[in-house]
């Protein structure tokens, strides 16, 4: 791993690989951000075809869980919808300027977590950006290369549904991604487009690390009795259909939404914990 871009003996290195087709400005702009990247050893990124899977929670239980061992940071590139500062409970302007006017430095979750969101930004959490494809992009690329993330075990991105700009975007700003954790809950109606965020990580030769059935059943809080609401089973048969890793299933339970909703996820109820474990360490099994 490279700290210095006048050190780096480093042939595939994107930032020189595109010198002779731009400007100086850009050459610099690409080199920061290759420089930025190259002190981050892990980077997975959290997809979903769908919204409203709970592809946020898992990406916020998976950097939890790595901070346990690991020097981690979590990326929120959901531009119109970023949920990591409810789930962190961070609802207000805390982002401070880093070592020069143009970096920033990350918001400190815990020892070894920290995070970046455009809703660290705003001043109210209610504002509506309504911002084109560009606006984005040129965010996107503030948190890559602008923020102070130092060096890091894993930078964990929990990207907006779809296959559009963002996930289009980290792609190619990212040299050497570990692969991709896709979030789906089991009916047909999130399936369909999980299938296309799959067929998407191929086109770009992006690995898929697995999917992740969220929402597999309710728990009642009484009983115990497990309610399959959306059925069950259904992205498993879909991993074996498309021939790509099976992570595991995650149920609805009330402790999930309430510690969601309260912000109480970086101390997380041994239940929640329970729930989540064996489908986080398949994932970080797979980026030792």
């Amino acid at each position: 791993m490279s700290l210095n871009c006048k050190d780096c003996t480093s042939k595939s290195c994107s930032a020189k690989d595109k010198l002779n087709d731009e400007t100086e400005h850009e050459f610099l702009d690409r080199q920061a951000l290759s420089s930025r990247m190259c002190k981050i050893k892990h980077k997975i990124l959290v997809l979903s075809g769908k919204g409203g899977v709970g592809k946020s929670t898992v990406a916020a239980n998976l950097a939890i869980a790595l901070s346990q061992d690991n020097k981690v940071g979590i990326v929120d590139v959901d531009i119109h919808g970023p949920s990591i500062p409810t789930i962190f409970n961070i609802n207000y302007p805390r982002v401070s300027q880093g070592s020069n006017e143009k970096t920033m430095l990350p918001i400190d979750i815990s020892e070894n977590l920290k995070a970046m969101s455009i809703g660290f930004l705003l001043s109210n959490s209610d504002d509506a950006l309504i911002w084109r494809g560009p606006m984005k992009i040129g965010v996107i690329k503030q948190f890559l290369k602008d923020v102070e993330w130092g060096e890091l075990d894993y930078l964990v991105a929990d990207l907006p549904p779809g296959t559009g700009d963002e996930p289009l975007s980290m792609c190619q700003m990212i040299d050497n991604i570990d692969g991709a954790v896709i979030v789906t809950t089991p009916q047909e109606m999130a399936l369909a487009d999980v299938r296309k965020s799959i067929n998407f990580c191929r086109k770009l030769k992006l690995p898929i690390i697995g999917v992740i059935e969220n929402m597999s059943g309710f728990v009642c809080p009484k009983c115990g009795e497990i309610t399959d609401i959306f059925k069950k089973g259904g992205a498993e048969e879909m991993c074996f259909n498309m021939n790509v890793p099976f992570l595991g299933r995650i149920p609805l339970t009330p402790e999930i939404v309430m510690h969601g909703d309260a912000g109480e996820f970086h101390t997380p109820s041994s239940t929640v914990t329970e729930i989540f474990k064996p489908v986080i360490e398949r994932i970080s099994g797979k980026n030792e």
